[in-house]
């Protein structure tokens, strides 16, 4: 599932494009919830409550917790598309719709990735990857704050680490089955916490090139 949004009504520059919006399942899905009483906001909200259902059950573990928890990750991505088609094609967008956009998604990641690191062994690797997660959105609103258009790339953008999450966690519930281990959400782990790190990085130089070449 790629997704994400943009719970408000901002330029096309700064909404992040994602190839699920134009899925003709998401358009009849966007368009029945806009003719009802649910918000763009409500649905951002949403999305964060995936995570930590998500989040509970990768600390729970076992193979049913962990097809959970990839099912909640792909919910969370669900409502990510939705809100923002719903604010900026179904013209429900809010004045703090911008907020509703991205606190959400910020402890959605730290509801999702904490728990990864406990669940892999390695706790503070955990609140590294969160850690790092935040950057990474922390650097393109930054560029965005300087008057660049928002840089949603990167080896480990969102919808990246939620797909790594999401094989880790089916692979983990194979794992665990046929042999008892728990490599894969170590790895998962790893792979998030040093791509998002690659992601803050390659997105400060663009944005350092970019002010360079606007000067």
């Amino acid at each position: 599932m790629m997704e994400t949004s943009t719970n408000t009504a901002t330029p096309t520059g700064d909404r992040r494009p994602i190839a699920t919006r134009s899925a003709r399942w998401a358009q009849r899905l966007a368009a029945w919830l806009t003719t009802t009483p649910v918000t763009p906001n409500q649905i951002s909200l949403l999305s964060a409550v995936w995570a930590m259902l998500g989040g509970a059950l990768l600390l729970q573990g076992g193979g049913p917790a962990w097809i959970g928890a990839a099912l909640c990750v792909q919910l969370r991505l669900v409502c990510n598309l939705l809100d923002g088609m719903v604010a900026v094609e179904g013209g429900k967008g809010s004045p703090a719709g911008a907020l509703y956009n991205e606190i959400p998604d910020r402890v959605a990641d730290t509801a999702f990735l904490v728990p990864l690191g406990y669940a892999a062994g390695l706790p503070w690797l955990g609140w590294a990857a969160a850690l790092a997660a935040m950057m990474t959105a922390y650097v393109r609103t930054f560029g965005g704050a300087l008057g660049l258009a928002q840089d949603f790339g990167g080896v480990m953008a969102k919808q990246r680490r939620m797909a790594a999450l999401t094989v880790a966690l089916l692979a983990q519930t194979v794992e665990h089955a046929l042999w008892g281990t728990g490599y894969s959400l170590l790895a998962a782990v790893w792979i998030i916490t040093a791509g998002s790190l690659l992601t803050v990085a390659t997105r400060t130089l663009a944005i350092a090139r970019r002010l360079e070449a606007r000067s």
